[in-house]
């Protein structure tokens, strides 16, 4: 299958045989996963992983449900997936003071400490994505999925 085989979403006005910018995003999304899983191998972490232990580096004590919601899994994934980090010694699960049954979760000192071992190669691989973009351009482009992201979190998931 090509990229001119996805191009049913495309934008009117775009040209034929330009892939539609959902299929573009997709395909950079699969490539970003499976170099991050690559680089991440030796760590014994996958990119899923550590997703959610950059997600708790910037919100500590979260809920299972809040963590897989900012980490892009399901909840059932996110059971999964604190089960093998906490196994791991990565992070913890605490009762929540405000309601007994509830569990916070945080990074442990191990998982920062795996998150500040990654950071480099992980920047080096970002840098690697947009090494043929200026300044400019790399703003402009952070700038641009941020509203992207922004206008699908206010659409429904359900809207036609």
């Amino acid at each position: 299958m090509t990229d001119r085989d996805h191009d049913d979403t495309r934008p009117s006005g775009m040209p034929a045989g330009t892939p539609s910018l959902l299929y573009v995003v997709k395909q950079l999304e699969l490539s970003t996963r499976a170099h991050l899983d690559a680089l991440l191998r030796d760590a014994g972490v996958t990119a899923l992983q550590y997703t959610a232990l950059t997600v708790l580096e910037r919100r500590s004590g979260m809920t299972s449900a809040d963590l897989a919601r900012h980490s892009f899994v399901r909840a059932q994934s996110a059971a999964d997936l604190v089960a093998g980090l906490e196994r791991r010694g990565l992070i913890r699960r605490d009762p929540d003071p405000a309601n007994r049954r509830r569990r916070l979760i945080s990074l442990t000192e191990s998982g920062r400490e795996l998150l500040r071992e990654q950071a480099e190669q992980v920047a080096e691989l970002e840098a690697w994505m947009v090494r043929d973009l200026d300044e400019a351009q790399r703003e402009a482009f952070a700038e641009a999925l941020a509203s992207c992201r922004a206008a699908m979190r206010l659409r429904p998931l359900d809207a036609d």
